[in-house]
């Protein structure tokens, strides 16, 4: 076992870019994934869990597309929770130097945890539209954390030198805030429209053409916030943290198009799949926007780290 540990990072290497990087990638990936469990009408094509069925942990021919595609996706939760324990290792020996870093990676280890309980939940209570939101809403906070932990590794260690002026970071917490909304209205959103993930899975029972316009109130105060925040910047001279800010107005301006586009066209399983991933990318960049107003401080592991023994 010492010997495995001594194997493992003492520093902030390439492997630990990697794995970062990987958990980010993976975490978006599972929402694709998931998506497209719903919108095919997949939700059911395991009617068990954590078994497939009651005889099989496998799909097995019969179940067809629905049932290739349910599997898919947890196959595909086995992954992620596998990379999440291979990034808790890459941190382990540096988890007295940057506990920022291992923290991040035991929420991601956890909150994918969660994720897979709450799955199996959503499968046992015929994918209750509350229930199938609340693992929506996770899987961003997963991809939020990922990119938090993708910055740290990075940039280093949070420092304590506020980088702008206080009207701008109270305007990009007001952003923040916003995000937040805009996903939620939209969480509601697709609970009472017609991707329910299984063709007998009942709505939340709200209107959903109301909702629609709902979800875009939050969604254009999103960008109007945005984009004064990036003129703010853009004035001050912070260049940095304006090509973060830029780069979610950006995904924002893509966001809403999509989503005025769906609306118009009868909901395409392809155009709401994107709108979801999306979704995520945005309250990744968000948090890339958040971290970056503050200065960062480089810390390598010291010589008398990397001496000290490797046990546990």
């Amino acid at each position: 076992m010492n010997a495995v540990i001594a194997r493992l990072p003492k520093s902030v290497d390439a492997r630990v870019r990697f794995f970062a990087v990987t958990s980010l990638v993976i975490q978006i990936l599972i929402v694709a994934t998931g998506g497209a469990v719903r919108l095919t009408g997949s939700g059911l094509g395991c009617p068990t869990w954590p078994l497939c069925t009651d005889a099989s942990l496998v799909a097995t021919p019969e179940m067809g597309l629905h049932g290739a595609i349910e599997f898919g996706n947890r196959l595909l939760s086995i992954i992620v929770g596998f990379v999440a324990i291979l990034m808790v290792l890459m941190v382990l020996r540096l988890r007295r130097q940057r506990r920022d870093l291992m923290t991040l990676a035991l929420v991601i280890l956890g909150g994918t945890v969660l994720q897979g309980l709450i799955g199996g939940l959503s499968v046992r209570v015929q994918l209750d539209p509350s229930v199938v939101g609340v693992h929506f809403a996770i899987s961003a906070i997963l991809v939020a954390v990922s990119a938090a932990l993708v910055y740290r590794v990075w940039t280093g260690l949070r420092g304590d030198q506020l980088l702008v002026s206080k009207p701008i970071a109270i305007l990009t917490h007001v952003t923040s805030l916003f995000v937040a909304l805009t996903i939620i209205a939209g969480i509601l959103t697709t609970g009472a429209g017609p991707h329910a993930g299984d063709d007998g899975t009942a709505r939340n029972g709200l209107d959903a053409t109301i909702l629609q316009h709902v979800h875009s109130w939050p969604g254009y105060a999103l960008v109007v916030t945005t984009l004064a925040l990036v003129i703010m910047l853009a004035i001050r001279g912070h260049r940095r943290v304006m090509n973060f800010a830029i780069l979610l107005l950006v995904l924002e301006v893509v966001q809403a198009l999509v989503g005025i586009i769906q609306s118009r066209s009868g909901l395409p399983i392809l155009l709401v799949g994107s709108h979801m991933i999306i979704a995520c990318t945005i309250a990744a960049a968000m948090t890339v926007v958040v971290l970056s107003l503050r200065s960062s401080v480089t810390q390598q592991v010291s010589a008398a780290a990397d001496k000290a023994p490797a046990a546990l």
